[in-house]
Protein backbone atom coordinates (compact mmCIF):
# COMPACT_ATOMS: atom_id res chain seq x y z
CA UNK A 1 0.00 0.00 0.00
CA UNK A 2 1.52 3.74 -0.68
CA UNK A 3 1.71 6.25 1.63
CA UNK A 4 -1.72 8.20 0.84
CA UNK A 5 -3.78 4.91 0.90
CA UNK A 6 -2.16 4.51 4.74
CA UNK A 7 -3.11 7.71 5.24
CA UNK A 8 -6.67 7.44 4.27
CA UNK A 9 -6.47 3.89 5.66
CA UNK A 10 -5.86 6.39 9.16
CA UNK A 11 -8.36 8.55 8.69
CA UNK A 12 -10.94 6.21 7.96
CA UNK A 13 -9.92 4.97 11.73
CA UNK A 14 -10.02 8.00 13.20
CA UNK A 15 -13.27 8.37 11.82
CA UNK A 16 -14.35 5.11 13.09
CA UNK A 17 -12.99 5.58 16.56
CA UNK A 18 -14.61 9.07 16.94
CA UNK A 19 -18.22 7.60 16.14
CA UNK A 20 -17.81 4.32 18.51
CA UNK A 21 -17.67 7.11 21.26
CA UNK A 22 -20.80 8.23 20.75
CA UNK A 23 -22.36 5.32 19.61
CA UNK A 24 -21.09 3.36 22.90
CA UNK A 25 -22.51 6.32 24.62
CA UNK A 26 -25.92 6.12 23.37
CA UNK A 27 -25.92 2.16 23.36
CA UNK A 28 -25.15 2.63 27.04
CA UNK A 29 -28.12 5.17 27.27
CA UNK A 30 -30.46 3.36 25.52
CA UNK A 31 -32.63 1.97 28.70
CA UNK A 32 -33.03 5.42 29.73
CA UNK A 33 -36.52 7.06 29.77
CA UNK A 34 -35.69 10.77 29.18
CA UNK A 35 -32.83 12.14 27.23
CA UNK A 36 -30.94 15.22 27.64
CA UNK A 37 -27.60 17.27 27.11
CA UNK A 38 -26.22 16.90 30.54
CA UNK A 39 -27.25 13.29 30.69
CA UNK A 40 -25.36 12.45 27.56
CA UNK A 41 -22.44 14.21 28.24
CA UNK A 42 -22.09 12.07 31.83
CA UNK A 43 -22.55 8.88 29.62
CA UNK A 44 -19.81 10.53 27.63
CA UNK A 45 -17.63 11.01 30.53
CA UNK A 46 -18.42 7.37 31.23
CA UNK A 47 -16.66 6.02 28.34
CA UNK A 48 -13.67 8.25 29.11
CA UNK A 49 -10.80 9.69 26.72
CA UNK A 50 -9.25 7.02 25.08
CA UNK A 51 -11.32 7.10 21.96
CA UNK A 52 -10.80 10.77 21.72
CA UNK A 53 -6.84 10.23 22.21
CA UNK A 54 -6.94 7.34 19.60
CA UNK A 55 -8.88 8.77 17.41
CA UNK A 56 -7.31 12.10 17.27
CA UNK A 57 -3.82 10.27 17.01
CA UNK A 58 -5.04 8.31 14.29
CA UNK A 59 -5.89 11.29 12.55
CA UNK A 60 -2.59 13.15 12.48
CA UNK A 61 -0.58 9.86 11.25
CA UNK A 62 -2.77 9.82 8.57
CA UNK A 63 -2.65 13.69 7.85
CA UNK A 64 1.19 12.97 8.17
CA UNK A 65 1.06 10.35 5.62
CA UNK A 66 -0.64 12.55 3.25
CA UNK A 67 1.64 15.14 3.42
CA UNK A 68 4.46 12.63 3.04
CA UNK A 69 3.66 11.21 0.42
CA UNK A 70 2.67 14.92 -1.40
CA UNK A 71 6.62 15.83 -0.47
CA UNK A 72 7.57 13.48 -2.11
CA UNK A 73 6.01 13.92 -5.30
CA UNK A 74 6.63 17.00 -5.09
CA UNK A 75 10.39 15.97 -4.82
CA UNK A 76 10.22 13.76 -7.51
CA UNK A 77 8.72 16.60 -10.10
CA UNK A 78 11.26 19.02 -9.39
CA UNK A 79 14.43 16.36 -10.21
CA UNK A 80 12.00 15.28 -13.34
CA UNK A 81 12.06 19.20 -14.51
CA UNK A 82 15.51 19.70 -13.90
CA UNK A 83 16.92 17.00 -16.06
Amino acid sequence: MNKRGTGISFIAIAALLFSSKYIAAAIFGSNVVSWDEELFKAMLSYIGNPLSTMSFLSLLIGIVYIGWAEYEEIIAKKKANSL
